[in-house]
């Protein structure tokens, strides 16, 4: 196990409107404020046509395929993720959501495109305090990994 240890800073409460790209908003607005690493919570609804990770191809293959899966309808959403920068100080946001519509749910990480349906509330607390907290590649799956920078 790995650890990072840090404290509360900042809190913004965002609405992020009609159309807009989930993960390109909330990582500008975090380079724009200049936030590092943060938690992030949403609640809100995701349009028609909005593409989610929703796993790898084969589980535990050499090389991960993502599987992408795109929403037919609007559907309602709710989801959490993490802020945290790469080796190079890019802050990336890595968020998992929960669509529902009619009784049906699918969930999967946002970075495929999920696109704002009227508004997306936004929970963003920024962790300050960890400046060795960084996303490292990873050849195991193939996207940058959170890399705290304490061992157990």
């Amino acid at each position: 196990m790995r650890y990072s240890e840090g404290k509360t800073g900042r809190v913004f409460v965002l609405r992020l409107e009609d159309r807009e790209i989930l993960h390109e908003s909330i990582e500008r607005f975090a380079r724009e404020q200049g936030i590092r690493c943060a938690s992030v919570q949403l609640i809100g609804g995701a349009d028609k046509g909005s593409r989610l990770v929703v796993g790898p191809e084969y589980g535990r293959a050499a090389t991960v395929r993502p599987i992408t899966y795109e929403l037919d309808e609007m559907h309602e959403v709710v989801g959490n993720g993490t802020l945290v920068p790469d080796k190079s100080g890019k802050t990336l946001l890595h968020c998992h959501i929960a669509c529902g519509r009619k009784g049906h749910t699918v969930c999967g990480d946002i970075r495929a495109g999920v696109i704002v349906w009227h508004i997306v509330e936004v929970v963003l607390t920024e962790i300050i305090g960890c400046p060795g907290l960084i996303r490292q590649a990873s050849d195991l799956v193939g996207i940058p990994l959170l890399w705290p920078d304490k061992e157990v």
